[in-house]
């Protein structure tokens, strides 16, 4: 049997998706300052290749929505993609 005091978390949970936290993700991600990304501007123009947008759809999907890497291609925007969070936040409730 499985003592549950000696179960560690391997991971801590991570902060709630907000478009503050994928704008600061994404400045992390291009080496850039938060301030820099604006919402209307292109991710690709400002340098974020495929890989590296896969990588924080995988990570923001962590939490528990349900993110197609697909729908983020569409808009490369922060704004695109804040719309696209938003809609899986609101269907979870």
């Amino acid at each position: 049997m499985i003592d549950p005091t000696q179960i560690r978390r391997l991971a801590e949970p991570r902060e709630p998706l907000t478009l503050e936290r994928m704008r600061r993700d994404i400045a992390a991600m291009l080496h850039e300052d938060p301030s820099e990304i604006g919402e209307g501007d292109s991710l690709l123009d400002l340098g974020l290749d495929s890989m590296r947008a896969m990588n924080l759809v995988l990570g923001w999907s962590e939490g528990g929505l349900d993110l197609e890497f697909s729908e983020f291609a569409e808009d490369p925007t922060l704004a695109g993609w804040w719309a696209i969070v938003a809609r899986q936040q609101a269907r979870l409730g």
